[in-house]
């Protein structure tokens, strides 16, 4: 195996242990918020916590993974999310969960920019989709896992101790990528020098200044549409990440292990449409250039799963709509791995800071939605409201893909 596939393995793992720690919430909500006595406002802003968080140090980590490398910042990132991670495990009031889960989330902040600086530089560009694409399937199969995981070992040990064993799994992984990995390819002991020119001369990367690019990001049109289209799309992304499981169960009357074998199949299909996704892209890019190849998928993903949010929403019919909202999630993560190849596309040595900046943005409608939905249930009793503000959240984010040119470099400038 080529070295590059296997720091694409380690990428994997990080992306698989991502996702199993955040999606842990919302499996555990009904006992989180029985054993806290939280209504599901209280619990929203308990969840938006994390996306504050997660929205607000995601340029700098970028930024800083551009600066250092993210052998150290993704060293860092998963050591400092573990511990809180495991403190989750010891709430004992709302407010104190709500410290915790920010703090949590200024840890995870910068892991998926981290990990696209680690692709940008150990991958050539007409791989770059396709590795994106593995790493969103892992994250999703992640999410399929959790429950699977995760309430078992509730009924066994309790939820508090679910938190605790996701956090030393992250150790774990924090200790092995930084043995392991390296920055730079030439700088990996055992990789051969075909491999190395390989990676090096298809890359297209350039050393450059790495600093906050907040006058750039201000000025170029073309990274506010892809900061906007992320921001909407993550109106949908976030639904599934911390609401589905209350959905279901309050919203749906579904039972536990119903609520569990739909957030499963949802994320399973996700990780297919992560896959299928990034080699579309690929395939497309090749055939037709880089601009038809991102956009394409971008524009037919996002759109059709604001088709599907609407129709779940409408149906009376509680199975169909489960089966809905699984392809809902199909349909939507085909775009996800392409947007941040795009990233790497415009960022090239800049990868991190761009990726930091279109996250933030997405990471910021993750914030929103997560507040509105715990407040639009509380207040109106329907749980369907929310679907059709996210189904016409993702129209507008298709749209903005056909304004999105990944051929256009953005300058980092000082």
């Amino acid at each position: 195996m080529k070295v590059r596939y296997r720091v694409l393995t380690g990428l994997f793992l990080l992306s698989t242990i991502t996702y199993l720690d955040r999606v842990c919430m919302n499996v555990v909500s009904k006992y989180v918020k029985t054993d806290l006595q939280l209504d599901n406002q209280q619990f929203g802003l308990i969840l938006g916590a994390f996306s504050l968080a997660y929205a607000l140090f995601e340029i700098p980590t970028g930024a800083l993974g551009d600066k250092i490398g993210p052998r150290r910042v993704l060293t860092r990132v998963v050591l400092w999310w573990s511990g809180f991670t495991a403190l989750t495990g010891t709430a004992f009031s709302f407010l104190y969960l709500l410290i915790v889960r920010f703090l949590f989330g200024i840890g995870e902040a910068g892991a998926y920019p981290n990990a696209s600086i680690a692709i940008a530089r150990w991958f050539p560009a007409i791989e770059v989709g396709r590795a994106q694409s593995v790493i969103w399937a892992a994250g999703r199969l992640g999410g399929a896992l959790t429950p699977l995981i995760v309430i078992p070992l509730v009924h066994w040990a309790g939820w508090r101790w679910a938190f605790v064993a996701l956090g030393m799994l992250g150790v774990l992984w924090a200790i092995g990528w930084y043995v392991w990995f390296r920055d730079e390819p030439a700088e990996k002991a055992g990789i051969s020098e075909v491999e190395v020119q390989e990676i090096e001369s298809g890359r297209h990367i350039k050393q450059s200044d790495h600093r906050i690019p907040w006058t750039t990001i201000i000025r170029n049109p073309d990274l506010w549409a892809l900061m906007l289209m992320c921001h909407l799309f993550f109106y949908g992304s976030y639904f599934f990440t911390n609401w589905s499981s209350v959905y279901f169960q309050e919203g749906r009357g579904l039972s536990e292990d119903q609520t569990k074998n739909f957030i499963s199949l949802s994320y399973f299909l996700g990780a297919i449409g992560c896959l299928v996704g990034g080699v579309l892209s690929d395939v497309l890019t090749k055939r037709y250039g880089l601009k038809l190849g991102r956009r394409a998928v971008g524009v037919g993903g996002l759109g059709l799963s604001s088709f599907f949010f609407l129709l779940a929403g409408l149906t009376t019919d509680n199975q169909t709509a489960g089966y809905l909202l699984a392809i809902c999630v199909l349909m939507k993560d085909l775009a996800l791995p392409v947007a941040f190849a795009v990233c790497v596309d415009i960022g090239q040595r800049n990868a991190g800071t761009v990726t930091g900046a279109m996250n933030f943005a997405g990471q910021l409608g993750g914030f929103f939605i997560t507040i509105l939905f715990g407040v639009i249930v509380e207040q109106t009793k329907n749980f369907n409201y929310p679907l059709f503000m996210i189904a016409g959240c993702l129209l507008v984010s298709a749209l903005l893909w056909l304004r999105i040119d990944p051929t256009k470099t953005v300058a980092i400038k000082s």
